[in-house]
């Protein structure tokens, strides 16, 4: 169903998503610096005749100071202290005595978040520079979590410095757009933006699922002529490039992954079909970015105001190179200052050839294990390899209590993924395959899930 003929009857319509429902902000109160050009580019794209049909209107809100800082990152020189001062003053640690060293303070999960944000927000904040944006997490306990303008910006340079450190050239390119965020879901915020300090060129925020578009060659025509030169998503979203229309239309600088695990053989096409990098970002709406990869192997933790450790389920350290909970210390969002965060993820600390910190076999929200009809109990991680190794792009597995294990898998060797699972597991088992990652589902389904592990 194209957006020009849904049916205003349809239950599942959200209002929240109509055009221009939300819009409180004039453009000239959006971008402070907007110029002609950056007014003409913002016209084209909004009004362009294969465009969707954009559901919100948003900006960056720099003044030209502020534009001039987000382009530099922060300093990292003596931040944990000073984030560790700020959080004593906060009103959830207020009352506890003895937070004298890192080690002091408890850590926190997204319950306490969901229960009382406010009381991690700093008393002295500077509301006037803040955004909200909603995160639901794997849990599916949504959160508001209070974005600051010019720290949302710095984001944007620091996908640039990536691309730049990765020997690849990123700056303003005529009039492609600078970035397109790509999402592929029924119902999504759409908008088309500028970014301020990047020569006012053009971003936006793309639905590629078929009710966006007024006809079905709509989406090859607008990205063909948009031509981004930078695209992010998750790994459904970003599998949907591979689609026959959209493959050969867009010719990217680089690939940003997020939000789930991307897998090898997703990587690898994208990396081939688009001749670019594809950078894997483990990053929680919470906490910003906390480390990236360009290959298979280990995630190198950024350097940035961020701390990661790895806590067993009593809070206790567990030692390098053992499987841990990823808790994580962020000092970027100053709306936001958190300490020893637990993400529900899951993995292992080490030591990369550069003596930089790694996360190493990162399984987001999935330390599940599966029984084995022998009784031993299967990490997902192995099921992980398997799966790879047999060229699926996309997969979830469970295990229900009479141990009887259904699969569903996009792309890959079916024949060769039942006899690995039944290899590792001996247990019955029902597998589906699908041609795409989209095809299992919209949003951030969970990959496993056992009864008895």
């Amino acid at each position: 169903m194209t957006a020009a003929h849904r049916d205003e009857r349809d239950p599942l319509v959200l209002d929240e998503y109509t055009p221009g429902a939300a819009a409180v902000l004039t453009d000239a109160e959006r971008w402070p610096t907007m110029d002609a050009d950056g007014a003409a580019r913002l016209a084209r794209w909004r009004r362009h005749p294969s465009a969707p049909a954009w559901t919100h209107a948003t900006g960056d809100r720099l003044t030209a100071e502020m534009t001039d800082r987000a382009r530099r990152p922060l300093p990292t020189a003596g931040w944990l202290d000073e984030h560790l001062a700020t959080a004593r003053r906060l009103l959830y640690y207020r009352r506890m005595p003895g937070l004298d060293a890192f080690e002091d303070f408890p850590p926190i999960t997204r319950r306490h978040l969901v229960d009382d944000l406010a009381s991690f927000v700093p008393l002295d904040a500077d509301l006037d520079r803040m955004v909200h944006g909603t995160s639901s997490g794997s849990t599916g306990a949504a959160l508001l979590i209070p974005d600051d303008v010019e720290e949302v910006a710095r984001g944007f340079h620091d996908l640039v410095a990536l691309v730049r450190d990765a020997g690849v050239g990123w700056a303003p390119d005529g009039e492609r757009l600078a970035l397109a965020h790509l999402v592929h879901q029924r119902d999504a915020f759409t908008y088309v933006s500028l970014v301020s300090g990047f020569g006012q060129r053009a971003m936006a925020r793309i639905n590629l699922h078929e009710r966006a578009w007024t006809d079905a060659g709509a989406r090859a025509r607008f990205l063909a002529e948009a031509d981004p030169q930078v695209l992010t998503g998750n790994p459904t979203s970003l599998a949907e490039l591979l689609a026959d229309d959209l493959r050969a239309v867009v010719r990217p600088l680089a690939l940003f992954s997020s939000a789930m695990a991307l897998s090898a053989p997703l990587r690898a096409e994208l990396e081939t079909t688009f001749a670019c990098p594809v950078f894997d970002v483990y990053s929680l709406h919470e906490t910003r970015p906390i480390a990236v990869r360009t290959d298979d192997g280990p995630f190198r933790v950024l350097d940035r105001r961020v701390v990661v450790e790895t806590l067993d389920h009593d809070g206790r350290p567990v030692r390098d190179g053992d499987v841990g909970e990823i808790v994580v210390t962020a000092g970027e969002n100053p709306l936001l200052p958190l300490v020893r965060y637990r993400t529900g993820d899951f993995g292992r600390l080490v030591r990369l050839a550069d003596g930089a910190r790694g996360i190493a076999d990162l399984e987001g929200r999935e330390h599940t294990r599966f029984a084995a009809a022998d009784g031993r109990l299967v990490p997902c991680v192995d099921l992980t390899q398997q799966l790879q190794a047999h060229g699926v792009l996309g997969w979830s597995v469970e295990q229900a209590a009479d141990g009887r294990v259904s699969a569903r898998i996009a792309g890959g060797d079916a024949d060769a993924v039942a006899r690995a699972l039944h290899a590792l597991l001996g247990r019955p088992l029902t597998l589906e395959r699908v041609e795409r990652p989209a095809d299992l589902g919209e949003g951030k389904p969970r990959r496993y899930r056992s009864a008895l592990g």
